[in-house]
């Protein structure tokens, strides 16, 4: 069975988030689908491990932020490759919370979906959390990110807990790593590849800019890992 295949099925990139009492938490996720239009439904997929799935296990209700084309990679590497067990997520963003108390995220998120789950599917890994919509609302009219867009220009990977992670990601990296020129450089941590002639605009760092010649404290801009994550090939 050929994996790639999946990536051939259209995906956007959404934040969904949840809440656990006073707690609040999210994550990217990619696998969302709309299941009914009257009543208005949605479904989306979320992996067993994550800090969210509990959290909409407990409160059964979520939010979704749909996000645009120009969300920087920061913001995806923070909901996608850090826990909130460790961290608070929503430190540095802007939020609000909705009308079932979680929170939805603002920044780059061009309309919204706060969902009651109204049932549950258990798929392994996964579970399939099926909600009725009860608010949403179009904040601006900036062009969806896409799964395949976030790949093929932001340069992005999936952590291993992602629905679409097809089990092969240090394979990937290798494959990667053996492609770029010498002068390029791949985070061992989540695959990102560093290109000069690209340089990181998002975190301020020029076009023709060399590795050795970013700052000390300069980081992965999607998993937040320090320059001595990266390698040469």
């Amino acid at each position: 069975m050929d994996k790639k295949t999946f990536h051939k099925v259209s995906y956007g990139l959404y934040v969904v988030c949840s809440k656990n009492k006073e707690k609040i938490n999210g994550q990217i996720a990619n696998a969302l689908f709309q299941v009914t239009s009257d009543p208005p439904t949605i479904a989306i997929s979320i992996n067993k491990k994550n800090l969210t799935h509990e959290y909409i296990d407990a409160s059964k209700v979520f939010t979704i932020s749909i996000l645009d084309k120009n969300t920087p990679l920061t913001l995806i590497g923070m909901f996608g490759f850090k826990s909130g067990r460790d961290i608070d997520k929503f430190k540095k963003v802007n939020f609000k919370l909705g009308v079932t108390q979680s929170p939805i995220i603002l920044d780059n998120t061009l309309a919204y979906l706060e969902a009651q789950v109204i049932n549950k599917i258990d798929v392994g890994t996964h579970s399939i959390f099926i909600g009725k919509i009860i608010d949403s609302a179009v904040l601006s009219k900036e062009k969806a990110m896409t799964y395949d867009y976030y790949h093929e220009v932001k340069g992005g990977y999936s952590p291993k807990t992602a629905p679409t992670y097809d089990g092969n990601l240090d394979k990937k990296i290798e494959k990667k790593k053996e492609e770029v020129k010498m002068e390029k450089y791949v985070c061992t941590v989540c695959g990102y590849v560093y290109d000069p002639v690209k340089g990181d605009t998002e975190s301020g760092i020029a076009a023709g800019t060399a590795f050795e010649d970013l700052p000390d404290d300069w980081v992965c801009p999607i998993c937040g890992a320090g320059k001595d994550a990266f390698e040469k090939q």
